[in-house]
């Protein structure tokens, strides 16, 4: 519905773009508008940097192996991006490592994982039982008839402290960044274009283009905007540290030979060195219960018996499996094929307002990359480089679930079992 005469004359502050929601999405996205020169305003309906949402905590796995090839350019660009930002700021928010996937030699995942490898030019090895041992200095086992991949991208991003770059750095260059405004409507204004963000404490803005990048709460936004709704579905999903053996603590540690890890079977395993608590290591299962992000259940924990057993299984007794040391909660953004959200609203509003969304527990490493494609769909109407035809809204139209996959690859597990 577009604006009324009295929104329009309205008096509130213009802006070339205006983003909604300061995740890491929003964040890099606003510090890519603002490098370019163009008047930014970054809202959030909460505090900066709070606990509510996606983007925060202590690391994010950064890797290029995935099953589905088109991920594996977009990582490997995000790499490069990331390591510029961090440049820029003057202090790392990316720590690299070596990345290594194993499950059964048969599995349909690995399998795809080693052909995008080969399409994108990854060097890879593949290591046996045997190897994998050897590799990794007896820390990591396998069974025999498992295989892993190894390959040099990989690494850990220390996640609260990447959104707080992005927002000093768009800080820097210009942006206007404002917390605790909570944003109830965008309309089109009919006369001179554009659209009126109006919050819920009163205050209107106007922009040439408006971004949309508010997470788990993406899908409330863009119904109420558009009257559209994004099949996005919020899971709360649960972090967990784990106790290294002590006088083993160092073998694990960011920085030697031990790598970022994914574990592929009946469950997605993932896991990172030890960097963020001393003597802790981060291993978690992909997993998560669906949730209304504005009625969190904030636990109880998963249950963990498959991912205590794994751990026993995987690391020759020298990481304590008996219980997490720290559980932190936090939320995925899932859609149905568990592919990205990046696009125009469309309807009356054309390519004013874009979206990104539904980054589906696997958006985090991504987020530089992501942040200059909204910015060029936002100012140019179009994006350079990345291939937008697997995140485009209409896919669900055309088919409820989505991209069509091979059904191996609906990997997050739905605790509730409504999967």
């Amino acid at each position: 519905m577009a604006a009324s005469p009295s929104e329009m004359e309205h008096s509130g502050d213009r802006f070339d773009v205006v983003v909604v929601g300061a995740g890491i999405m929003g964040s890099a996205t606003a510090y890519q508008l603002a490098k370019r020169g163009e008047k930014t305003l970054l809202l959030e309906q909460f505090d900066f940097l709070h606990h509510r949402g996606s983007s925060h905590g202590e690391s994010r796995t950064i890797r290029a192996t995935y099953p589905q090839d088109y991920y594996c350019a977009m990582a490997m660009e995000s790499s490069t991006l990331w390591e510029e930002a961090q440049s820029e700021i003057g202090f790392k928010v990316y720590f690299k490592a070596q990345q290594l996937d194993m499950g059964p030699s048969d599995n349909e995942d690995l399998l795809s994982i080693f052909s995008s490898c080969q399409k994108n030019s990854v060097p890879y090895e593949i290591l046996d039982h045997q190897e994998v041992a050897e590799k990794f200095s007896g820390k990591i086992d396998i069974p025999e008839n498992w295989i892993g991949i190894y390959t040099q991208l990989g690494g850990v991003i220390k996640a609260t402290k990447a959104v707080s770059m992005f927002q000093a750095l768009a800080c820097r260059k210009g942006a206007i960044l404002r917390d605790n405004i909570e944003v109830k409507g965008i309309v089109k204004d009919a006369e001179k274009g554009g659209v009126w963000i109006s919050a819920s404490n009163g205050e209107k803005f106007w922009a040439k283009k408006c971004i949309i990048t508010a997470g788990a709460w993406a899908r409330k936004l863009v119904k109420t905007v558009s009257g559209f709704e994004l099949p996005i579905q919020p899971l709360e999903t649960t972090v967990c540290y784990w106790r290294i053996k002590e006088g083993h603590e160092s073998e694990f540690a960011i920085g030697g030979d031990f790598p970022t890890f994914a574990s592929y079977g009946p469950q997605l395993i993932y896991g990172t060195p030890s960097l963020e608590f001393p003597g802790l290591i981060k291993i978690a299962l992909h997993d998560g219960y669906p949730c209304d992000p504005d009625k969190r259940p904030w636990g109880p924990a998963m249950l963990l018996s498959s991912l205590k057993e794994w751990i026993e299984g995987r690391f020759s007794g020298l990481v304590d499996h008996g219980e997490p040391v720290v559980s932190q909660s936090c939320m995925y953004s899932m859609t149905p094929d568990e592919d990205y959200v990046i696009d125009f609203v469309g309807g009356e509003f054309g390519k004013d307002v874009v979206v990104g969304g539904g980054f589906s527990g696997h958006g985090f490493k991504m987020a530089p990359l992501v942040g200059k494609t909204l910015a060029d769909m936002a100012l140019y109407g179009k994006a350079e480089g990345v291939n937008l035809k697997h995140f485009r809204i209409q896919r669900f139209e055309r088919n409820p679930k989505g991209n069509i996959k091979d059904p191996s690859e609906d990997r997050v597990g739905f605790s509730s079992n409504n999967k």
